[in-house]
């Protein structure tokens, strides 16, 4: 099975690039995958609608018009145009597989193989980053800690070499005058 996955020749930058966040999940645009997959957007989206309970929300969002001018707005589409004057579909890593299901070609099986694979991958590169930020913090708060004791180090310092200013009271006896 991976030698027909190792035939798709589109690179994981090119998949990376199609992956954008909404509503808190990493997804796919519809008419991304179906270039992927080698059919026409209509038809995806067709396929979609006849099997519409194959695709609950957690593996397809139907995008508002507010999500698509921010997508717009942040250049990761050119153009309204090219989403076919449709709110577009979006799907999450289990839509991804699923949509292989309903589309049944070889092409679009092996495609989603390769599009899971490249999520995963986006999934251990962020959870060792997140090990990366966590060890990163706590040093950050150690070197805070030693910043912190090292200037009260140097106060105690300055007020021992600071000069007395103070008149200090003598020692000894002292004499009492006599009216």
């Amino acid at each position: 099975m991976t030698d027909k996955i190792t035939n798709i020749a589109i690179p994981e930058e090119v998949i990376l690039n199609k992956i954008y966040l909404i509503r808190g999940q990493k997804v796919m645009i519809d008419r991304d995958l179906a270039e992927l997959y080698g059919v026409k957007p209509i038809r995806l989206r067709e396929q979609v609608k006849r099997n519409i309970k194959r695709f609950p929300e957690k593996f397809m969002v139907h995008l508002t018009e507010k999500e698509v001018e921010l997508m717009l707005s942040q250049n990761a589409i050119p153009s309204k145009k090219q989403l076919g004057g449709f709110l577009p579909y979006a799907f999450t890593e289990y839509g991804v597989l699923m949509l292989a299901n309903i589309l049944k070609s070889e092409r679009a099986i092996n495609a989603s193989i390769y599009i899971i694979e490249v999520f995963v991958k986006l999934r251990e590169m962020v959870l060792t980053h997140k090990d990366i930020l966590l060890k990163l913090e706590q040093i950050e708060k150690k070197l805070t800690n030693h910043d912190e004791e090292i200037e009260l180090i140097f106060n105690a310092l300055k007020e021992l070499i600071k000069p007395q200013t103070k008149e200090r009271n003598k020692i000894g006896y002292k004499l009492v005058e006599k009216k």
